[in-house]
């Protein structure tokens, strides 16, 4: 063993300790970059010599620049990322939908109806009295406005979610290209032997924690594997990598395979996502993504989406069920509120232009038309009941075609004796005839032979007066287009609380305050049909938005506690500790001064040396 072989030993330490120093200010420099991963210098002996049969060392090697990261740690915190980011935006948007509803303040959908019903209760102590009709209309109005606007914001709450959904997956696609780019770079630089892209794996665990934000994701490394010189924990080696969202591959290697978002197919312009293959055929992920951004986006807006169905709009999701209860609500009360009203005699009556063909089944157009039988009365002029014709509702009954049942038009203009005197001069199609257009308007008119009768219609539970609009006090069909008729926002005392045309009659108006106490029946958009009050009903939709709302924000906060717990035990693996890192500083300064020490020595004998051969 030579002295210079000696001095080399000393070298290989002095340059050891110099890149364990190097690493360490760099660990130091990062101790508030939360994305970087602490590195250690993994250090070997040098392979000995032996000479006369003694085994001498020859110094230190590096033998790698290692990180210290555990996967098991990082997939956890990863899941816990996805989790929360979940709650955090379902919380945000469900809050917001509370917003909508400020029934507990005495304002809101909820006092209207109070207001409403007083309203109806004032007229029916007067019936003529004009002031009572133009606070009952106003209030009506006010009501219906409400209706409309809170309905309006939670669609433009659901466009707004839909939106930003385009964003997200445009932000998926982006990160997608970039890990394809990043994997491509690190096997670049571990293709050669010991080399470890130590940076560029901490920027690839970075957008996989922002990608696991926006949406649940699989991750597969090729290779997990634990250098026990260093830490005991698994770390991720190799090259082989593949991120799978919902079944399709994002991310393979180097290859990147972006989700596809398209509207063009929905009257709604609502988005659904696929997956794409390369020989274009597409798979549709719209309703198997789940967690992070993406998932609660979804699960909020709506998943199930039918260009023939809905108008294009989602058949589920919260808002989506938020809105079809608000419209079922709204249904409810124009419909029963308009079979009240039909009772109220008129000079003739006459629906809106209805979807709704001449040969198409009822029961089949309208979802709240229900078997059963309703009374068309005619009156005379002194309030008089004069003929009452009963009209069948059955599951065939059309408004104008035979074929399978008598339809309702051909059952009110038969000649029958309604009246059973044998007088085939005085009865209901002797005063009235009904007729069903083609652009979808149902009439009653008066003949040529009436003179001063007016109509009314009873129903018996058939809805079909409500349904249709025959006679109307409330327009519209749901809660988007609820109003009052234009009539009588011209002239609300042109509006009547009375059944028969006489003078002290408050027949309509007692059963419009009755109607709030009553059960009703609810036709919820998913078939189930729901017996409640008018109130009861809508205090079961606030109760149900507030207790979402407040499900959603005990789960973020219960899941942001364990999202921190994990956190931390990720940071006590992979963070940097300033104190740990200084004292390391210190050791490694030991070392290189000590193997400073060692070169200064062997100087000092070959000076030695040198002076004897001198």
């Amino acid at each position: 063993m030579s002295l210079f072989s000696t001095l080399n030993t000393g070298t290989s330490g002095l340059n050891a300790a110099q890149v364990a120093v190097a690493i360490t200010s760099q660990n130091i420099s990062n101790a508030d970059n939360t994305s970087y991963t602490r590195q250690r210098v993994n250090l070997s002996a040098s392979s000995a010599v032996s000479s006369g049969g003694v085994s001498v060392g020859t110094g230190v090697t590096i033998a790698s620049i290692v990180r210290l990261h555990d996967e098991y740690t990082y997939a956890k915190l990863r899941s816990a990322s996805t989790t929360v980011a979940y709650d955090t935006y379902n919380s945000s948007v469900l809050e917001e939908v509370a917003q909508y509803f400020p029934d507990l303040d005495e304002s809101g959908i909820s006092q209207d109806i109070s207001d409403y019903f007083s309203s109806w209760s004032d007229l029916s102590s007067n019936a003529t009295e004009g002031s009572q009709k133009i606070a009952l209309v106003q209030s009506a109005l006010t009501m219906s406005s409400d209706i409309q606007t809170t309905r309006s914001n939670l669609r433009s709450l659901q466009d707004s979610v839909n939106t930003q959904l385009k964003t997200s997956v445009d932000e998926i696609n982006s990160i997608g290209q970039q890990l394809a780019d990043l994997n491509k770079q690190i096997s670049a630089v571990e293709s050669e032997e010991g080399n470890y892209a130590n940076d560029l794996r901490d920027q690839r665990d970075e957008l996989e924690l922002t990608l696991s934000k926006l949406v649940d994701i699989s991750v597969s490394k090729g290779t997990i594997s634990s250098d026990t010189s260093v830490d005991a924990k698994m770390t991720d080696s190799g090259t082989d990598y593949t991120i799978n969202i919902s079944g399709a591959n994002l991310v393979d290697g180097s290859t990147f395979h972006p989700l596809v978002i398209d509207n063009t197919s929905n009257a709604s312009s609502y988005y659904s996502i696929y997956s794409e293959s390369q020989d274009g055929t597409k798979y549709d992920l719209t309703s198997k993504l789940s967690g992070g951004k993406v998932g609660a986006m979804l699960d909020l807006r709506g998943r199930v989406i039918d260009s023939s169905v809905n108008g294009g709009y989602p058949q589920d999701g919260t808002i989506q069920g938020y809105i079809d209860n608000l419209d079922t609500f709204a249904q409810t009360l124009i419909t029963e509120t308009n079979n009240i009203y039909a009772q109220s005699a008129q000079d003739s009556m006459q629906s809106p232009n209805l979807d709704l063909k001449g040969n198409e089944s009822l029961k089949n157009a309208y979802n709240n038309i229900e078997d059963g039988t309703f009374d068309v009365i005619v009156y005379d002029s002194a309030g008089k009941e004069v003929a009452r014709k009963t009209i069948n509702v059955n599951s065939s009954t059309s408004m104008s075609d035979d074929t399978f049942s008598t339809s309702i038009t051909t059952q009110f203009n038969t000649s029958t004796d309604d009246n059973a005197d044998n007088n085939s001069m005085n009865d209901v199609d002797d005063y009235f005839t009904a007729t069903f257009t083609d652009n979808g308007t149902f009439s009653l008119s008066p003949t040529t032979t009436n003179s001063g009768y007016t109509i009314a219609i009873a129903d018996n539970g058939t809805n079909f007066p409500g349904a249709i609009g025959v006679s109307q006090f409330l327009t519209g069909t749901d809660a988007s287009n609820i109003g009052v008729a234009t009539q009588y926002q011209k002239d609300p005392s042109s509006m009547e609380g009375y059944s028969a045309p006489i003078s002290g009659n408050n027949v309509v108006a007692n059963a419009m305050v009755q109607l709030q106490y009553s059960n009703l029946s609810f036709y919820n958009a998913n078939g189930s049909v729901s017996s409640d009050t008018i109130e009861g009903y809508y205090s079961g939709l606030t109760t149900s938005i507030a207790t979402d709302a407040s499900a959603s924000s005990s789960s973020l906060d219960t899941n942001t506690t364990l999202y921190n717990t994990v956190y931390s035990d990720y940071q006590s693996t992979s963070g940097v500790n300033t104190d740990e890192e200084l004292t390391n500083l210190i050791k490694y300064q030991s070392s290189y001064t000590a193997a400073s020490k060692i070169i200064t020595t062997i100087d000092a004998m070959l000076e030695t040396l040198l002076g004897i051969k001198s």
